[in-house]
């Protein structure tokens, strides 16, 4: 039977464009929530503490304020709205404050397709990781390939086994830790998601293990062309992501001992100091 309402109440998929303005006015909205003084730096615990439930309802009214009415799988993700957070606050903190002179403009939106400045050229890289770890832990995972439950903790079985086979190597920690931070962005390709996240805060080989983890898994392997597989076995990082593979595969396992998210930061964070690297 034909709904002569369906076509009245769709909702339009959301561009680019449309996804970085509700953003910006989610972050906005979380500011004002915050109570956020304009010199101060982004709070990144607080960022780090509000709920799924903070973020939607922030992206909802972004929405209905910019007059868009979308469906919620287009909105921006927790991520963009965390990335415009910290560009809006340092562009608050760099405004002058004009007391006396009328009411606070709202800072411009960006021009054209521009795009906001990374978190890494903002902050901290290991904050930056900080902010897309801790997602993770709310991202449940389907019980016949991932047992062990959700993402985090697999992510951090993961950086245990890796850390195990190469306790030194802070590339290849790094992506072990981080290789599915992209599952917490709602698109398909997570490690596609995860390279965009961290480019600027990790190496490029980092990126590269990253971008190729699910390469070698049997059912993508088997999907790749002559040349993907190619340009794998040549490269200089090939045993890095063989090796990557079998922790990917092996961190799986319930109740497996791991470290906490702050320990394994403060492990890598530790490399930095040891002497014996710059050999």
């Amino acid at each position: 039977m034909h709904d002569k309402y369906k076509k009245r109440f769709r909702a339009a998929a959301a561009d680019d464009r449309l996804r970085r303005q509700i953003a910006r006015e989610a972050a906005r909205r979380l500011i004002d929530s915050f109570e956020v003084p304009r010199d101060d730096p982004a709070p990144l615990d607080r960022l780090q503490a509000a709920s799924e439930q903070d973020y939607y309802a922030a992206k909802r009214k972004a929405a209905a304020v910019l007059g868009h009415r979308i469906r919620p799988g287009d909105l921006p993700s927790d991520d963009e709205v965390r990335d415009q957070f910290v560009a809006l606050q340092k562009e608050r903190a760099a405004t002058e404050d004009d007391e006396g002179e009328g009411e606070e403009e709202s800072p411009p939106e960006p021009e054209g397709d521009l795009p906001v400045p990374a978190l890494s050229e903002t902050i901290d890289r290991f904050a930056v990781y900080r902010l897309r770890l801790a997602p993770l832990e709310g991202v449940k995972q389907d019980p016949a390939t991932h047992p062990e439950g959700d993402a985090l903790y697999h992510s951090l079985q993961v950086f245990h086994l890796a850390r195990e086979a190469r306790p030194y190597h802070e590339e290849f920690l790094l992506a072990a830790l981080l290789h599915d931070v992209g599952k917490a962005m709602g698109t398909r390709d997570h490690a596609a998601a995860a390279v965009d996240s961290l480019r600027g805060a990790v190496t490029d080989r980092t990126l590269w293990l990253i971008a190729r983890h699910m390469d070698l898994h049997p059912n993508v392997h088997k999907k790749l062309g002559a040349k993907q597989r190619r340009e794998i076995e040549e490269s200089e990082y090939a045993d890095d992501l063989r090796l990557l593979r079998e922790c990917d595969d092996a961190g799986r396992v319930p109740g497996a001992v791991v470290e906490s998210m702050e320990q394994a930061l403060d492990y890598i964070k530790g490399l930095e100091g040891e002497e014996y690297l710059e050999d």
